[in-house]
């Protein structure tokens, strides 16, 4: 009988790998699961199901944890204005923590033998998945390849490509994060310093110019539409 494991999927191109490498390679049962915090739209959504059959996923899930994360985490940061050092929005790291317990709930409730994820090893979102995995799922093997084969981004396009996924490439090699609170992105041009990302790195290009105004309105803390 073959190990199930659950995949914490985005869809970018670690996690790609990971779900196309556990399947082939390690004969696990791949389970891949999308926690949606908000950023992804359904025509987006729809092509990571797509592409999680394509990649030789057993069964895809969409898990919706938008509500839980605004009541639970960003209301608040909106109440308090909070921003790391002064300017950057808390959105990546605060969004993780909500990922990793859907997740984990997943994991417990089909009884899955592994989670994956795709962290690099680069950050502190190894540890955020790390550790509520640990917490909530303690009986579960956590598996990271991108961190623990020490992969390149080049290795794992070119393993997709030799074993038949077709993707746009040039995107693939940008890791973005996606959610109701912002998008970042690295990867590409700005692992090194001296450079910034093409406007074609962008999930979204620029299509106007000059300036807008924006009235938001409050109550009791919370904007009201």
């Amino acid at each position: 009988m073959k190990k199930k494991v659950v995949v914490a999927f985005s869809g970018g191109l670690d996690t790609s790998f990971t779900v196309m490498y556990l399947a082939k390679e390690k004969g696990y049962e791949v389970y891949a699961a999308c926690a949606n915090t908000g950023g992804f739209s359904e025509e987006q959504l729809k092509q990571n199901e797509e592409n999680a059959y394509k990649l030789g996923a057993t069964k895809y899930v969409t898990i919706d944890v938008t509500k839980e994360y605004y009541e639970k985490s960003l209301k608040y940061m909106v109440f308090g204005n909070v921003l790391r050092n002064g300017t950057y929005p808390i959105s990546v790291s605060s969004e993780r923590i909500f990922q990793a317990l859907a997740i984990a709930r997943y994991a417990n409730e089909i009884g899955a033998d592994a989670i994956a994820h795709g962290s690099t090893g680069a950050g502190n979102d190894q540890i955020r998945f790390d550790m509520t995995f640990l917490v909530l799922a303690p009986n579960v093997e956590i598996i990271t390849l991108t961190r623990d084969m020490a992969l390149s981004r080049d290795y794992e396009i070119n393993y997709l490509k030799e074993h038949g996924f077709e993707a746009d490439f040039t995107k693939l090699k940008y890791s973005y994060n996606v959610g109701l609170w912002g998008t970042s992105i690295c990867g590409g041009e700005i692992l090194d310093s001296t450079q910034g990302l093409p406007e074609s790195a962008y999930l979204k290009q620029v299509t106007k110019t000059g300036s807008e105004e924006l009235r938001l309105e409050f109550k009791s803390g919370e904007i009201h539409a």
